[in-house]
């Protein structure tokens, strides 16, 4: 299998300068992702994982090391040192991040968020229409909602927008940082329907999930994460029995 992303060495730190203190998250992380797999994650909170996606996602720049990307735009490139314009233009067209959180721009309605995705991509106007709309349906977002603010939803509604607005673009590599975190079963089911489709069809994912039962059956590999570390786990239940004596 070819590989897709290739980090090496990857330190991340932070300064708490109120406390003349420095907080390292990420400590020479390294880690291999070949095309179409699914690396699940696990570890405590504040064990540095969100923080190695955002590096990827270059919401973060690493102090050390490198994020080798082979994109289908620019061929190899490292993440940790491109141009913004460059990260713009891989976050619009090949890389897709979900998070629990919903950051958009005030007064864009629900629709024109997804629909916004897929003109990015260089999409079909009446295409993209037809394919906002099947996300929506897929995640029942209500169609009286549809038209109107995110910043008027709950938070479960705001997360699945989140998803259907990243799952829309089948990026080639899609990151995803707790995506069902405040969703019920049935959402949680439609999420992962959806991730296993992208996964037929070719979809390369790193995915951190405190759902264990939600990760079973999905990834290639999964590692926990500790102490700014990755340390590559075997089995959910082995994850699990680390996560509860971290007391999570």
């Amino acid at each position: 299998m070819n590989s897709l992303l290739m980090i090496e060495h990857l330190s991340k730190t932070f300064t708490l300068y109120n406390l003349d203190q420095q907080i390292e998250a990420a400590a020479d992380v390294s880690l291999h992702v070949n095309e179409g797999e699914f690396i699940g994650i696990t570890g405590k909170s504040g064990s540095g994982k969100s923080t190695v996606l955002r590096c990827i996602y270059r919401t973060y720049l690493p102090q050390k090391g490198t994020i080798r990307y082979q994109s289908a735009a620019y061929g190899e490139i490292d993440l940790a040192s491109a141009p913004d314009r460059v990260m713009i233009d891989l976050r619009k067209r090949e890389i897709g991040y979900v998070s629990q959180f919903l950051n958009v721009m005030p007064r864009t309605t629900a629709r024109e968020l997804v629909t916004q995705a897929l003109l990015e991509m260089g999409t079909d106007p009446h295409q993209a229409a037809r394919e906002t709309e099947r996300m929506l349906d897929h995640f029942e977002l209500d169609s009286k909602l549809r038209d109107s603010y995110p910043a008027t939803f709950s938070g479960g509604e705001k997360l699945r927008l989140n998803i259907a607005r990243a799952m829309v673009k089948r990026p080639r590599l899609l990151l995803l940082d707790e995506p069902t975190a405040s969703l019920d079963h049935a959402s949680k089911v439609k999420v992962k329907t959806l991730i296993e489709q992208l996964m037929q069809e070719g979809t390369t994912m790193l995915g951190i999930f405190h759902d264990l039962e939600f990760m079973e059956g999905l990834c290639s590999r999964q590692y926990h994460m500790q102490d700014g570390r990755f340390h590559e786990g075997g089995r959910p239940e082995a994850a699990g029995r680390f996560l509860r004596d971290q007391k999570v």
